[in-house]
């Protein structure tokens, strides 16, 4: 019997199978239909439990797990585009102190061959804009493509609605290279974000069908980027920051020649792309930690949404050496914010059937600003989670707008705790009833039943559900 089938026990290849079919289904939801149903935090935390099963057991691994891969498929509604350089995804770090660029610097380090007496590492950072991944081709100066990340290899042309962006240069100057393809982020400034918002509300007053208020800047960034009308999409008001290059003129071609990440930054800017302000030239570990801990105290004055920072060798030969591995580039982390938490009272547990039949438990809030954004509802997920945290009716609870898209109902704040933080809301002061499932759809009445092993119950309605 060899090693690998001591190790590679019967639950340990089921539980790798489940997390690769779980991360496999939020990345669709992420990536392509522009909905997570989870926080980035908890894909980040089973896909490293799923990195760390498959080193442990690497006769398991195959290509079509996430680890393998960089994202998800694109929806037909568009025209399909194959990327010439692969949009490839960043690491994660979400240990959210000043380790996560400590550990960065000392891989960076190591893989490097310094020892302690070396010079410090240059580095870039920069804000982790909360957008949507774009790619920009121009050929002669002229914009002549605009894609979406998509899985990495293959996104969507959304050319007409990225045209309606100001900020993004319909023509170059003469001294840009005859290939060029600028990468950056599409976003929504969150005073344009309200202002969207409060048209849409009037609109809706006013009786007009289809209508709806945006969750949050990246939502309404994504439906505008993914408008089949560009009409409409010009309606909303949409930024662009430039981070990276694509496909580009070789230099043995007559293409530009830079050493630095930051000179080609500067570059992109003199071109006439919006370049964010914020990034930094950092020399070592200790000045990464100085602009974590900088912008994380700017973050909720800023005029854009972000999620974290990000860290980049600034040396582009040191970035050819370091190369890249598996899904992602060795030379650049992704360093996230801790997640943005505060306390509020449960005024009521509605049930809401999904488009599946699904009946999902949601408190209902009173209204509090986390993350950016006004939060009156949190999914408790299914009446087993519910149980298990014993939310009810009247408790104050911290919720959390984990990754800065899905808020969540973290934990009960005991009454005596609530009171003594001074946090205890009148609204509605006493505890309600444990909650429990109703055995009837709210929607259709027909009969909600929970399969044996299932957590989640579903309306037996079938197409009479509505």
């Amino acid at each position: 019997m060899s090693t690998s089938d001591l190790f590679a026990s019967p639950p340990d290849a089921a539980l790798i199978a489940t997390l690769r079919q779980t991360l496999h289904t939020w990345a669709h939801q992420y990536y392509v239909q522009d909905a997570p149903s989870v926080p980035d935090a908890e894909y980040d935390r089973l896909f490293k439990e799923l990195q760390a099963l498959e080193a442990t057991h690497p006769e398991l691994v195959t290509t079509d797990s996430p680890t393998q891969r960089v994202g998800g498929k694109s929806l037909d509604a568009f025209a399909q585009v194959r990327h010439a350089v692969p949009m490839l995804s960043i690491r994660t770090e979400t240990d959210t102190s000043a380790s996560g660029a400590e550990n960065f610097d000392a891989r960076m380090r190591r893989e490097l061959g310094l020892i302690d007496t070396d010079p410090a590492i240059d580095y870039v950072a920069e804000p982790k804009f909360d957008g949507l991944a774009m790619n920009l081709r121009y050929e002669h100066g002229v914009l002549v493509q605009a894609a979406t990340r998509g899985d990495g290899e293959t996104g969507e042309d959304v050319t007409q609605n990225i045209r309606t962006i100001g900020q993004i240069p319909l023509k170059l100057p003469t001294s840009a290279p005859p290939v060029l393809e600028v990468r950056g982020e599409v976003y929504m400034r969150r005073d344009d974000f309200e202002a969207l918002n409060e048209r849409q509300r009037q609109r809706i007053a006013a009786g007009e069908r289809g209508e709806k208020t945006f969750v949050n800047p990246r939502n309404a960034a994504a439906g505008a980027v993914r408008q089949l009308d560009p009409a409409i999409a010009a309606q909303r008001p949409l930024s662009f920051f430039a981070y990276g290059l694509g496909e580009i003129t070789p230099p043995a071609q007559g293409g530009p020649v830079w050493h630095t990440h930051l000179a080609l930054l500067h570059t992109l800017k003199s071109w006439g792309f919006p370049v964010c302000a914020l990034v930094k030239q950092a020399q070592g570990a200790t000045e990464l930690v100085a602009f974590y801990e900088a912008i994380g105290q700017q973050r909720d004055g800023l005029g854009f949404d972000i999620d974290g920072v990000v860290y980049k060798v600034n040396s582009l030969a040191l970035q050819r050496q370091l190369g890249f591995v598996t899904r992602e580039p060795r030379w650049a982390v992704a360093h996230k914010f801790p997640a943005q938490e505060m306390l509020t009272t449960v005024l009521a547990i509605d049930v809401q059937v999904g488009r599946t039949g699904k009946l999902t438990p949601v408190a209902k809030l009173a209204p509090v600003f986390v993350g950016g954004v006004t939060v009156t509802n949190a999914t408790l997920h299914n009446e087993d989670e519910a149980r298990r945290k014993d939310v009810r009716v009247g408790d104050t609870v911290v919720v959390r707008r984990a990754g800065d898209v899905i808020p969540e109902v973290v934990s009960v704040v005991l009454p005596t705790h609530a009171q003594a933080m001074g946090t205890a809301s009148a609204v509605a002061p006493s505890r309600g009833a444990v909650f429990t499932m109703p055995t009837h759809c709210p929607v259709c009445g027909s009969v909600a039943v929970r399969e044996e092993g299932e957590a989640d119950y579903r309306c037996t309605g079938g197409l009479f559900c509505s």
